[in-house]
């Protein structure tokens, strides 16, 4: 069995290594013309940005295990050309100004890549110095519209939140046959904000009547007024763009005004059904939301990846450890591809990247953005299952 430092058990750690060998790290192949390979005891360094402590550390462990899971894998097959990858993961707790430090770090200790951040707002602050120093950077999870248009160096493996707000309200009028629906949005996060605007706009270019475009602050956590004002006006669904903790509250919420329609939301509603106590799960019926792939998906995969995580980590795997596990494995087959650490050969490879993982098969357009397909989970009984797939 492969050898595993669980990240779930390492939270104080500010960094991780994973690498048989010491020595200096292979950017100094690049600096020689970008050379195949690597003296012995050298290593490629790549580096790995991820909260993993404070309020968001859930998705960063995620991400950063299965990052550690796919590198594990790589050098157990022999690394890059022969090279092992050495992992070096640093916390940065959420925070932007944290996240740049972080970076800088990274930069220092020699990697040439970075993996992450996780969440919006530290992966904007990471990309726009990362765009100065022309570093490749691939986000497994970094949703906002704005990181890749930082710099050509910039790739993400999620879709956008303008992305999956269309593509909710496109499955609210073509799969679920609403005339009518409302919105609510938490108009401190930058997330909930672009998914909810996203999902206005195609709403109305779907012929479909918005009854209520409604906010709330972060930290509120009793919405029955706003509910109530909200159901009044009638709405088929209502789309709630946050995250899991809150949503769970507003579902429970919802059900308990009377609102018994399609609740519709994004990615950040997956763990949703984990928030909620055995005696509650019934809110969340009848509750659809975007995600980057399903685990009910019987692609061999999917299935495998499932598998191996869960028996590495003793935990269910999300979609955000999905989208590490697959990010890890587009930046090896970019530097492979590159045949060399130089930067901009990593960068040129990972535009033409053609992968077939488990969140699907993913390639990128112009701005570094994925074309891939969405997979729509519905909440039945207690369970999360693949409603549909749509391809943009």
């Amino acid at each position: 069995m492969k050898k595993f430092i669980a990240m779930m058990a390492a939270l104080s750690m500010v960094a991780v290594m994973m690498t048989g060998c010491g020595g200096s790290s292979s950017s100094s192949a690049a600096a020689d013309g970008g050379e195949n390979s690597t003296a012995a005891g050298d290593t490629i360094k790549i580096g790995c940005l991820a909260p993993l402590t404070g309020e968001v550390s859930s998705y960063g462990i995620a991400v950063a295990n299965a990052v550690q899971m796919a590198v594990d894998e790589i050098n157990a097959a022999g690394g890059i050309g022969g090279t092992p990858i050495e992992l070096i993961t640093l916390d940065e707790k959420g925070d932007t100004t944290e996240a740049v430090n972080a970076y800088n770090s990274l930069v220092d200790q020699g990697v040439v890549a970075v993996i992450g951040d996780v969440t919006s707002k530290p992966c904007l602050a990471v990309a726009e110095v990362a765009a100065m120093d022309n570093m490749p950077m691939i986000t497994a999870t970094g949703t906002a519209a704005d990181i890749t248009q930082a710099g050509p160096n910039v790739f993400r493996t999620c879709f956008m939140d303008p992305f999956q707000g269309r593509i909710m309200a496109t499955f609210a009028a073509d799969e679920l046959g609403c005339q009518k629906v409302a919105v609510m949005y938490d108009n401190g996060s930058d997330y909930s904000q672009g998914l909810a605007d996203a999902f206005q706009a195609q709403a109305e270019e779907k012929g479909m009547t918005v009854t209520a475009f409604e906010s709330y602050a972060s930290g509120d956590t009793d919405f029955t007024t706003l509910l109530n004002k909200i159901i009044a006006t009638e709405p088929d669904a209502i789309f709630v763009p946050d995250y899991y903790g809150k949503v769970s509250l507003i579902l429970d919420q919802a059900r308990s005004a009377g609102f018994d329609g399609p609740m519709l939301g994004g990615d950040g509603w997956d763990g949703v059904l984990s928030t909620l106590p055995e005696d509650k799960l019934s809110v969340a019926n009848n509750g659809y939301f975007s995600n980057h792939y399903s685990a009910t998906d019987t692609d061999p995969v999917v299935v495998n990846f499932l598998e191996g995580y869960k028996e590495l980590f003793d935990i269910d795997a999300n979609a955000f450890a999905a989208l590490g596990y697959d990010s890890a494995y587009i930046l090896k087959n970019a530097i492979e591809a590159a045949g060399s650490t130089d930067a901009q050969a990593i960068i040129d490879a990972l535009a033409a990247t053609e992968y077939d993982g488990v969140t699907g098969h993913i390639t990128f357009d112009e701005n570094g953005d994925p074309i891939k397909s969405v997979a729509i989970t519905q909440f039945v009984d207690g369970t999360a299952q693949l409603a549909t797939k749509i391809t943009a």
